[in-house]
């Protein structure tokens, strides 16, 4: 499904070249949930924005492939990732009020996905994404369809971005932190509710958080990050019963 090879990201300046992400390997399997975890500044979320092509200059991938389907996702012109990104290939990201626009409503947001991907009526695409809210758990969904994201608390838009990053059935899911701006009743649910959905449709997902319990709780395999390396690497009984680093 994805197989990430020594990647390396730097950050490009006069002087000196940052590398933050140091020679990464990771694979995901089909319908696999692999935990990426590792303390803020590890290079989590720029190998994950990697593999959408999302990181903006001065970051840049210098070396290293990234392989969807095995194509390297890296040579891909605008046009194709633009196919990829939110169909095939879709992300939660870690502060969702910061992630929605504000000055449209939830249904342009949802609408506005959905026929640019799938090519459906506008109404094919209200319906289906009420059809998402609701099994994103959002109460009295044909109204609060019509809200503005400052409408909503942080659980409900963490809700819509779910909604919105499964509204075309994507292969692989990418949540960065996807509890990080929620209180912590919320953030149970919304754990439950990725998880329900990833295997009720037999998704990939790659879950990237610096909680080690709940990548033992939810993920059948963990890679850990370290100062931009992957210092452990395999299944979650392999990791936890006998780490191999002392970080």
């Amino acid at each position: 499904m994805l197989h990430i090879k020594n990647l390396e990201i730097i950050i490009e300046n006069n002087n000196d070249n940052l590398k933050p992400v140091d020679k990464v390997s990771i694979k995901i399997n089909k319908g696999e949930i692999l935990g990426l975890v590792g303390e803020s500044g590890s290079g989590k979320s720029l190998t994950a924005l990697s593999i959408l092509k999302l990181n903006n200059p001065p970051i840049k991938v210098s070396s290293g492939q990234i392989e969807y389907k095995n194509e390297n996702i890296l040579n891909y012109a605008d046009t194709e990732m633009k196919n990829i990104r939110g169909k095939e290939i879709s992300m939660i990201f870690q502060n969702p009020r910061e992630s929605l626009n504000p000055v449209f409503r939830i249904s342009d947001q949802l609408i506005n996905i959905y026929q640019t991907h799938m090519k459906g009526s506008k109404k094919e695409a209200f319906d289906k994404s009420i059809e998402m809210l609701k099994l994103v758990n959002i109460p009295d969904p044909e109204n609060r369809i019509m809200s503005y994201p400052h409408e909503l608390s942080g659980g409900m838009c963490q809700r819509v971005m779910i909604a919105m990053a499964l509204l075309c059935e994507p292969t692989l899911l990418i949540a960065d932190e996807p509890t990080t701006a929620l209180d912590v009743t919320v953030q149970a649910e919304v754990v439950d509710l990725i998880l329900s959905l990833v295997k009720s449709r037999g998704m990939s997902c790659l879950f990237i958080t610096h909680d080690l319990g709940l990548v033992y709780q939810i993920c059948d395999k963990v890679a850990v990050m370290y100062q931009g390396k992957i210092v452990e690497n395999g299944t979650i009984k392999e990791v936890f019963n006998n780490p191999k680093d002392r970080y």
